[in-house]
């Protein structure tokens, strides 16, 4: 049996892989060219060959892609971000809703998974303000994704740029607006979220750690119950080693318990970056209970797919291609299964 990926790069293309565990392959099967940098991909909620990618470029685009049977893409709709550097992506009831990293914004589309899937050249916008005390990075607001958190009902967009959470819901019209705000330590970037059984797990991309709070439903805050290095040896000062993703795969009859997987860039090992695996309990720690060593170079996104999330494919942003992990040992570790080295700049996955 073979399963079908798409991948998102820091190239002009969205490429296809298929993954074949019985031969321990990934391959290359087809790829799309769409313009600049398509760093992050999403899939229509109904509709699962319809996908989203954003041209993180200045004047940033989003672009609707069809797939058909055989993995094969072409283009069938593009429009404005609404702002710079569209970053990340999400289909929310009818919605296509695009973080502006550079710009400081969530805009939000019209889509619909039938002809012309975007309704709308112009995007509504929402600014989202702040700034920290990192100057290089945080010289203005960055948002750096959107999640939808189903146990209290609300849209939460991290904003590196300026150390909060922006915490929105719908109107009675049906309009997003901002209600508040849940802030982190000053300087640590918040990039990408999870939640799991109660808990919020925020990944700071420039400290490089993981907090841990107790979700409540707004307007309380969530209680922070604790935070950890992402890296088993963090280093004594700031540099360029940088948490990029995290995954909470649910858990199943293969694997029953929840682990949180994390993902960080630059190390200078020879060994490459590393996938950091937490518990996801209830308790008020953070265990971090295995560290993966994946030679691949700058990795940022992962995604699990297969029966039971059993695997996860990565990517190396600078070098080592994408690779496909096995979980082993409940979920604790993880261990290689098949490489491709020759896929440039990969950025993001999508299981079809």
């Amino acid at each position: 049996m073979s399963y079908r990926i798409l991948g998102s790069s820091y190239t002009e293309e969205v490429y296809t892989l298929e993954f074949v565990p019985s031969k321990a392959t990934i391959t290359v099967s087809s790829s799309l060219r769409i313009g600049y940098h398509p760093s992050w991909i999403t899939a229509h909620p109904t509709d699962p060959s319809l996908v989203f990618a954003c041209l993180e470029q200045a004047e940033g685009t989003v672009v609707a892609l069809k797939y058909d049977e055989s993995g094969n893409g072409k283009v069938v709709a593009e429009a404005s971000s609404g702002g710079k550097d569209p970053c990340h992506l999400l289909v929310k009831d009818g919605e296509l809703l695009i973080a502006n990293y550079s710009s400081g914004d969530l805009s939000i589309l019209s889509v619909t998974h039938e002809a012309p899937y975007i309704l709308s050249k112009s995007p509504t916008t929402i600014y989202l303000p702040g700034t920290g005390p990192n100057r290089e990075r945080q010289e203005s607001p960055h948002p750096h994704g959107v999640f939808w958190i189903d146990e209290t009902n609300e849209l939460m967009v991290p904003n590196l740029g300026a150390d909060v959470i922006h915490r929105l819901t719908r109107r009675p019209d049906g309009t997003w607006t901002i209600v508040g705000e849940i802030s982190y330590p000053p300087g640590g970037g918040p990039r990408h979220v999870a939640a799991h059984d109660g808990i919020l797990y925020t990944l700071l991309e420039l400290s490089s750690r993981l907090v841990k709070g107790k979700l409540l439903q707004f307007p309380k805050q969530p209680v922070i119950l604790a935070s950890e290095s992402t890296l088993s040896h963090p280093p004594q000062s700031p540099n360029d080693m940088l948490a990029a993703e995290i995954l909470i795969p649910k858990p199943n009859s293969t694997y029953p318990e929840a682990y949180v997987y994390v993902s960080n860039r630059n190390d200078p090992s020879a060994e490459g970056d590393t996938i950091a695996i937490f518990e996801a309990s209830d308790s008020d720690s953070l265990n971090m209970v295995g560290e993966v060593r994946t030679g691949l170079r700058h990795l940022r996104g992962m995604a699990f797919g297969g029966p039971e999330n059993r695997w996860l494919i990565t990517g190396g942003g600078n070098g080592g291609g994408v690779k496909v992990f096995e979980r082993i040992n409940g979920g604790k570790d993880l261990r290689l299964v098949a490489k491709n080295e020759d896929v440039k700049a990969p950025t993001g996955f999508l299981w079809m």
